[in-house]
């Protein structure tokens, strides 16, 4: 049995579809990534799972228990908002304890020892009596968690937390959140439109596009198998070559691309079909081969060069262990195979 489970969550406001028949589940310690760009439903999703927005349609199970007509407060979950949500006339030690009045009630030793506890695994032990101004915003994260712990949810829902935070401070803090969750085995869904947060920090990874889920998998499937355009584009950067199937075989085809035949990998449909080829950076081989690109520029990052170029009209991205000019010739080849993908009208 799923610890979570949305079946065809469904949602409109006016016109606007936010979500469309989406369905997933969570099981028992696991931490689920949704990624998307703004306004692709992710939130609104996280907002069902809480009960803080009803479903037009669908259900949403907890551990079984169809928790769909109960009020936020008595499906035992524990919501961290993107600015924390921290009461500022309270101390930190107020701020935890707060979260303790939704569980069950306890004697005021035993919610002070509690509090302490939290304090101590989130890292903030000797800062119970803090005010909120008086923290970094790595530090007011840090509260809000606590005080989403201390009720002892049964679910952990996480809307952006770390997106208020400078980059340095995020890589550091979700590592620090995925370690503290799994000690814990806390099933937890973490809303974000940071890919590299996604992939970092989830057991599963579902990408939305518009008001859908497009796939969820595991953050290598996703990367290296996407399964439509838009995910392979979404996540990291992606060649993505418009063509045509020539021939096909099992698991394999040949795609014409700009006049060129280019074998791929994938289960591809009949001959004659539009497809695009797909293939990151990383997978192109730069210096000899059967193609050849001519540079528009290259940047600098640091360990490479990614070079841009152009590929009988198609735009190329790939990586350079040395610097390019704008107008050279490169040779290259496909160190990894590129799959196909479908070619689906009005994906952008």
């Amino acid at each position: 049995m799923a610890k979570l489970e949305a079946r065809g969550l469904t949602k409109r406001f006016g016109e606007v579809v936010a979500a469309q028949d989406v369905s997933f589940r969570v099981e028992e310690g696991e931490l689920l990534a949704l990624l998307g760009p703004s306004g692709c439903g992710k939130t609104t999703v996280l907002r069902m799972l809480a009960g803080l927005t009803p479903p037009d349609r669908g259900r949403v199970l907890i551990a079984g228990e169809d928790v769909t007509p109960l009020p936020p407060e008595a499906r035992g979950v524990g919501l961290v908002f993107q600015n924390y949500a921290l009461f500022p006339h309270l101390s930190v030690f107020g701020n935890v304890a707060y979260g303790l009045r939704f569980g069950r009630r306890l004697p005021r030793k035993e919610r002070s020892r509690n509090v302490q506890k939290l304090l101590e695994l989130v890292g903030l032990s000797g800062y119970e009596r803090r005010k909120i101004h008086e923290l970094s915003q790595g530090e007011a994260q840090r509260v809000a968690l606590a005080r989403a712990l201390a009720p002892q949810p049964r679910v952990l829902l996480l809307d952006e937390p770390l997106s208020a935070l400078d980059a340095a401070l995020r890589v550091e803090l979700r590592g620090e959140l995925r370690q503290l969750l799994k000690r814990l085995s806390i099933t937890a869904v973490h809303v974000t439109h940071d890919q590299e947060e996604a992939l970092a920090i989830a057991d599963r990874v579902g990408v939305m596009r518009k008001g859908h889920l497009e796939q969820i998998d595991a953050p290598e499937v996703l990367y290296r198998a996407p399964k439509t355009p838009f995910v392979a584009s979404f996540l990291g950067r992606a060649n993505l070559w418009p063509g045509v199937i020539v021939s096909v075989s099992s698991g394999e085809a040949v795609v014409e691309v700009a006049g060129v035949r280019v074998p791929v990998q994938g289960e591809a449909p009949s001959p004659g079909e539009e497809v695009y080829v797909f293939f990151r950076p990383e997978h192109v081989a730069v210096g000899e081969g059967p193609y050849e690109a001519e540079v528009q520029h290259a940047e600098f990052l640091g360990d490479r060069w990614q070079v841009h170029a152009r590929f009988r009209g198609l735009p190329l991205l790939l990586y350079s262990p040395r610097s390019c000019q704008g107008g050279e010739r490169l040779r290259f080849r496909f160190s990894t195979p590129p799959r196909l993908l479908p070619c689906p009208a009005n994906w952008l």
